[in-house]
């Protein structure tokens, strides 16, 4: 009885999040796939880096702290984009971006140098 009750509870939630994510403007649903895209690039490194082995290991560590410093600086574009976040109303979208390019920038230098 209780398995019911919590396959129920799942359900509904599930409904919830979905009904919901629907709401969600277009431009944050391709954050979000360029986000699941960075993620799932670094677990495919990691799961290559598994079964090969990690030879080159810097270039293994570039390669997923690259996923993972996107990833995260998406994240940061996805909040400053978000009309719904009061504490970033006054910051327009294009600065946001430029942040976000001009960091991934950054990051992508240092991690050019760290691969020697």
């Amino acid at each position: 009885m209780g398995r019911s009750a919590t396959t129920k509870d799942a359900h509904a939630l599930f409904h919830s999040l979905r009904s919901a994510y629907a709401a969600t403007p277009n431009q944050l649903k391709i954050i979000d796939l360029y986000i699941l895209f960075a993620v799932v690039t670094a677990v495919i490194q990691v799961a290559y880096m598994a079964i090969v082995g990690s030879f080159p290991f810097n270039s293994f560590l570039s390669g997923v702290l690259s996923c993972v410093g996107t990833a995260v600086l998406a994240v940061s574009l996805r909040i400053q984009v978000n009309k719904d976040n009061k504490e970033f109303k006054d910051l327009p979208p294009e600065r946001a971006f430029a942040d976000f390019v001009l960091c991934n920038l950054v990051l992508h230098l240092v991690i050019v140098n760290f691969l020697g």
